[in-house]
């Protein structure tokens, strides 16, 4: 299957909307359609600091999306990026969509003069980790959270 990566449009809308559902559903978080509005509102908004990509069949039709954002670091005095989700749809997993699409923000990376990529991912996501241990490398980090 070709795969093409792009911006997120607005007449992705419906198809963005499933995929984020079926990504907010492979985590268990329960994730509203207020919620995803929201999200679209800052993908649609170029104010915003989270933008969005798709990869896209040979139709033309979304069957991945990925999140990201720039981030400061102080310690390196550069910027970095972060991605915040990454999805591919169940049936069109193996297509390269995923590589596809972190080949294309290591490019908006590039671009932009990032020192670095950076994303988590669940320790018991092997599938995807099998893609990311092929692109990036592991850091030995620990994440916490503090729930306010």
């Amino acid at each position: 299957m070709a795969v093409t990566i792009r911006t997120v449009r607005p007449e992705d809308r419906a198809a963005w909307g499933t995929l984020y559902a079926g990504y907010a559903a492979f985590y268990r978080v329960k994730q509203s359609e207020a919620m995803r509005e929201t999200v679209w509102g800052w993908l649609m908004d170029r104010g915003h600091e989270t933008c969005g990509l798709v990869a896209c069949d040979e139709g033309g039709a979304p069957i991945g999306l990925a999140h990201y954002r720039s981030f400061a670091r102080p310690l390196t005095a550069s910027t970095g990026g972060f991605l915040d989700d990454l999805f591919v749809d169940p049936d069109a997993r193996g297509s390269g969509a995923a590589d596809s699409l972190i080949a294309a923000l290591r490019e908006i990376g590039a671009a932009r003069g990032w020192t670095v990529i950076r994303w988590i991912t669940a320790e018991d996501n092997y599938r995807a980790r099998g893609v990311y241990d092929r692109v990036a490398v592991r850091t030995p980090w620990v994440t916490y959270d503090i729930k306010i």
